[in-house]
């Protein structure tokens, strides 16, 4: 009889997180990177209706994800599923992600410093049903991919953040994909589902 060989963790190590450096906490959101955050959700082919929340628990996050949900529902048709938060540092991220999953919303919207936000992804991109390309985020998530590529592809893990979407501060959108974090100006047609 032989053992499976044990999964390997998805955790980022201490010694990866130390090489990485202070990561920038995230800023309070705007009104303007809310809008088009709301219009990523809605506009174009978009057939988004259920939407489970995530935010880590600093303020700026938890600010954003209340705005959010507040303007998410005050849309018709649409409705939150779940509202997840999750500690900067934890023993797993199995529990949050499997609490952002499993209701099978139509979309993920996430505020979230970007250390928690690169660990939980790596959870994630293991649980059945979640998908990059219907995940959207404020400004703070492509705070990770904007700081050096390589090595915010390197935290989060390779392909992970691919399809990831969202709204930058002033108004605009960015998007992940091949690792790389392309943003659009404000005023112009956003990308959407």
């Amino acid at each position: 009889m032989t053992s499976a060989t044990p999964a390997r963790s998805p955790l980022i190590g201490p010694a990866a997180i130390a090489a990485y450096g202070p990561l920038p906490a995230p800023g309070p959101h705007t009104a303007a990177e809310l809008a088009a955050l709301l219009r990523l959700l809605t506009g174009g082919r978009a057939r988004l209706h259920t939407v489970t929340v995530g935010h880590s628990r600093d303020d700026a996050s938890r600010a954003a994800a209340r705005a959010f949900t507040e303007a998410w529902l005050d849309l018709p048709g649409r409705s939150v599923l779940a509202v997840v938060d999750w500690p900067e540092q934890a023993a797993s991220w199995l529990r949050p992600a499997r609490r952002l999953t499993a209701p099978a919303p139509d979309a993920w919207v996430l505020a979230a410093a970007p250390l928690g936000w690169a660990q939980l992804a790596r959870r994630l991109g293991r649980e059945p049903g979640w998908r990059a390309w219907h995940t959207f985020g404020f400004a703070s998530l492509a705070s990770l991919a904007s700081l050096a590529e390589p090595r915010a592809v390197a935290l989060a893990g390779q392909g992970a953040l691919d399809g990831l979407r969202g709204a930058s501060a002033d108004g605009g959108t960015w998007e992940i994909a091949d690792g790389r974090l392309t943003t659009c100006p404000p005023g112009r047609a956003p990308q959407t589902v």
